[in-house]
């Protein structure tokens, strides 16, 4: 009995323990996003600073039963490689090597022209690994409910476009998370 005891005393010490260091991955990592993104805003009419859509996206995972602290870092950190002055190494070093490779997977290449990139992104997205695909479907989800809420100074038609691109995108990850899908169809429902 006393034996049991002590076990269930490890147990519950060792969930404290990586409870403390998940909180304090996320937080390290809202931190450097919004040290990264500072003097950036969202291309809506609202102009809101950048850091809000990352913190939407973990928001958003964390709502649909996320839990995973290496997907909510991630979350809070996929732009920052693509639209800041990181590296990929600089999140190996500061966030380990899990976090930076989903981190990796969501980054475009900016080397390459924009409709390239965006062909690239439908057609690697069912290839992405399970947590990089819970990253790219919030990140569909806030980029459409921006574009309905505070839509950017864009043609009717370009917006038009930007969601049914959206839509083959996440084609390709259904199956991930029923939760954030529907999200995903409801944002969609709302195209102009």
């Amino acid at each position: 009995m006393v034996r049991k005891a002590l076990l269930v005393t490890e147990v519950r010490s060792n969930q404290t323990d990586h409870s403390e260091v998940s909180v304090a991955l996320i937080l390290r990592a809202a931190a450097f996003a919004a040290e990264r993104h500072r003097d950036q805003r969202r291309k809506g009419s609202a102009a809101a600073p950048y850091i809000n859509h990352p913190l939407a996206l973990a928001n958003l995972l964390a709502e649909c039963g996320v839990e995973d602290p290496t997907v909510l870092a991630a979350a809070l950190l996929h732009d920052t490689v693509e639209d800041t002055e990181t590296t990929p190494e600089e999140l190996v070093q500061t966030f380990g090597s899990e976090v930076a490779a989903i981190v990796v997977e969501v980054t475009d290449d900016k080397s390459l022209p924009k409709a390239e990139r965006k062909r690239m992104q439908i057609e690697h997205a069912a290839h992405l690994s399970d947590q990089a695909k819970l990253v790219k479907l919030a990140d569909n989800i806030c980029n459409l409910r921006d574009l309905s809420q505070s839509p950017p100074d864009w043609p009717l038609e370009r917006k038009r476009e930007y969601f049914d691109w959206a839509k083959a995108v996440v084609e390709q990850l259904r199956g991930t998370n029923a939760r954030l899908e529907a999200m995903f169809t409801a944002a969609y429902a709302r195209r102009p």
